[in-house]
């Protein structure tokens, strides 16, 4: 009698930790696939992502720069398409602020090379409009989120440097402080320069030797 009441106790015991780990779980991705008998009686609460984050609402990156006042007059003259509609521009979304909604990163290029010429970083603010909180308007410049913070890269150029081979380049993070983006940190790259190169072409690789 004792032996049979220890075993229905521990039965029990066992039932109500199973119960525990079932409504404590995840699903699936904790207690593996279902048997058919239990698929048949799951009944789907919502066809929502269980996820948090929502769609960044796209923006219209040429309009945003052409009628910023912050963005140079030469550079807004001289936006226009490459070829088509396709206009150099390249737009990241992401939190960099801290707004009312998703901020944006607006990098313009040149349509020949590719290279930077201007990055700016819009907040979303609290009518759906956007507001230009930083720029940087100079030659080979390309902006980037970083989980939260702007980091700006820049080329930097010898007198005898082609365009695809600068000396090196800067690259400076920015963190949203008190209303404004704040330098944390900033280093810079120096590119290998082989001996003999010259007009800033690197030499050709040389095929090895078996």
């Amino acid at each position: 009698m004792v032996a049979g009441s220890t075993a229905v106790a521990g039965l029990a015991a066992f039932g109500l930790l199973c119960a525990g780990c079932s409504a404590g779980g995840t699903g699936t991705r904790d207690e593996g696939p279902a048997s058919a008998q239990q698929a048949a009686r799951a009944t789907p609460t919502s066809t929502v992502p269980s996820g948090t984050a929502k769609p960044s609402p796209r923006v219209d990156a040429v309009r945003l720069v052409k009628s910023d006042p912050k963005v140079s007059r030469q550079l807004r003259d001289d936006l226009k398409p490459c070829t088509g509609d396709e206009y150099p521009v390249d737009t990241s979304y992401g939190t960099l602020t801290g707004g009312p909604g998703t901020d944006v990163v607006v990098n313009v290029m040149t349509c020949g090379d590719s290279v930077g010429v201007g990055t700016y970083v819009y907040q979303r603010q609290a009518d759906g409009s956007y507001g230009n909180v930083f720029a940087a308007e100079v030659p080979a410049v390309y902006g980037t989120i970083d989980r939260g913070d702007l980091v700006v890269t820049t080329q930097v150029y010898g007198s005898k440097d082609s365009v695809a081979y600068p000396s090196g380049e800067d690259v400076v993070t920015y963190r949203w402080a008190a209303g404004r983006f704040a330098e944390t940190d900033r280093v810079h790259n120096d590119f290998n320069r082989a001996v003999g190169a010259g007009e800033g072409d690197l030499p050709a690789p040389q095929p090895t030797q078996n």
